[in-house]
């Protein structure tokens, strides 16, 4: 039987949900919300949560130990491709060598778009210093081909802005991606509710990653639960193949010839 994991960097998983760690109320909702979505590889903001750089506070490591959950250190709230490398580097020493990363470099504070120009510089550099740089992105095309030939081992195109909630504003363009790269494809940004999640994996997405929609959900818990069950079954609906779509050309499910009369 195929396992049908998610391969990224060499890594294998099994969930192709990958879930933030902020903005919950506490460590301890976080942990919970994270189990419940059955994701195995978790993005930490190393500018706001803590990690090991302050030992007088609470460490994330202490809820969610590396030995369970795979770390994906991220550059949020870099506006440059200086502060997203050092950014990085500080990350891979903190977690003792670790070399998969999410680097995104935004263009302005109000939008949170990413800075393209910059998020190259940043992949170039980081990509010759031996990291495994996942990449969030705008839903260009020719950027994403761009970052995919420079070495960037899974690409994450926007749907929507950040916390946003808008879902897929172009699911085309996603679809192009899809097409034309041949690393993994993941959906990062916008996301609002399972459908969302759902529709992405439907269009071939490889995998999901989300923050807001969980944790400022009205119950994180539930919704966590949901997205899990989303991802699984646009997944399945991909795998499956949907049935062409015709317009004004009806056919029953059951036959109209043939009957008894």
């Amino acid at each position: 039987m195929n396992k049908d994991e998610l391969i990224i960097a060499g890594r294998s998983f099994q969930s192709r949900l990958l879930v933030g760690t902020g903005k919950y109320r506490d460590f301890k909702e976080t942990r919970s919300a994270i189990e419940q979505s059955g994701s195995q590889i978790v993005t930490v903001a190393i500018r706001r949560t803590n990690i090991g750089q302050n030992e007088k506070e609470q460490s994330l490591i202490d809820f969610l130990p590396t030995e369970e959950f795979t770390y994906l250190p991220n550059t949020a709230g870099c506006y440059s491709a200086d502060d997203a490398i050092r950014t990085l580097h500080l990350a891979r020493e903190l977690l003792d060598g670790h070399n998969l990363v999410k680097l995104e470099v935004l263009g302005d504070p109000k939008t949170l778009y990413p800075n393209v120009v910059e998020t190259l510089k940043a992949a170039t550099v980081l990509i010759k210093d031996g990291f495994d740089v996942m990449v969030y992105t705008s839903d260009d095309p020719i950027i994403a081909k761009q970052l995919e030939d420079i070495g960037c081992c899974a690409i994450m195109p926007l749907a929507s802005l950040i916390g946003s909630g808008m879902g897929i504003l172009n699911p085309w363009n996603l679809e192009i991606i899809i097409d034309t790269l041949s690393v993994p494809v993941i959906v990062d940004a916008g996301v609002g509710t399972a459908s969302d999640a759902a529709i992405a994996m439907e269009l071939g997405c490889d995998g999901v990653l989300m923050n807001t929609a969980i944790a400022t959900a009205r119950d994180p818990i539930m919704m966590a639960n949901a997205m899990k069950k989303a991802i699984e079954a646009g997944r399945e609906a991909f795998l499956a193949g949907r049935m062409s779509k015709k317009l004004y050309s009806a056919s029953p499910s059951s036959p109209v010839s043939g009957l008894i009369k």
